[in-house]
């Protein structure tokens, strides 16, 4: 069961973002402030969720809370400030859209730069403890995969309408075949240099 609040008498937003993991496409950041007597039994972690469960949660939650919005980050700025500063960028791009400022920040993970003046909290695997960040990982989530799919529209070799740009056997194996995209990530690791790497070669 996920806790409605960590500070009951304060205006709090759930932040979480998805994407951080990929080799391609933008990180994505939701930030989320639920009413006090919002109550949903299905909403979980994004990650414990089918994507059919995902796509039912969006528009209740998009409809329920109080104020929600989500920010993002391009592979351009992902390679200029690392994956970790470009994920907490997002999260501040989200809450910059609020329509209403919160007066507490629940933050998923253990990294955090100040927003504002605003007091938050770090919550490892804050996504399966408290809803507004479970609320937030959903939205960061299927936002995120409806862009994914859109530029597998563009880029359909790389099989991004399934892996969603993350680092599956198959988005390597065209990385190596046909070379990467715009929307690549020039900083990562986009192929193993190991023995996978000449395994995933000598299959082409």
């Amino acid at each position: 069961m996920l806790l409605p609040h960590l500070n009951k008498d304060l205006i709090e937003a759930g932040c979480d973002e998805a994407g951080r993991g990929c080799l391609a496409g933008a990180v994505f950041a939701a930030a989320v402030i639920l009413p006090p007597d919002f109550g949903c039994e299905e909403l979980n972690d994004s990650k414990q969720l089918s994507e059919k469960q995902r796509d039912a949660l969006r528009p209740i939650i998009e409809k329920e809370a109080l104020a929600w919005a989500v920010g993002i980050v391009s592979p351009e700025e992902i390679d200029k400030l690392n994956i970790l500063n470009a994920s907490i960028l997002a999260m501040h791009r989200a809450l910059d859209q609020m329509d209403i400022c919160p007066q507490h920040l629940l933050i998923d993970g253990n990294r955090f730069k100040n927003y504002k003046d605003i007091p938050h909290t770090t919550v490892v695997k804050g996504d399966g403890k408290y809803l507004s960040i479970a609320a937030a990982s959903v939205l960061a989530k299927t936002h995120r995969d409806e862009y994914m799919l859109r530029l597998h529209e563009e880029f359909p070799q790389y099989d991004w309408n399934h892996n969603k740009g993350y680092p599956t056997r198959k988005h390597r194996k065209a990385i190596a075949g046909i070379g990467t995209t715009p929307y690549h990530r020039r900083s990562f690791r986009l192929l193993p240099n190991t023995a996978l790497w000449a395994d995933i070669f000598d299959s082409l």
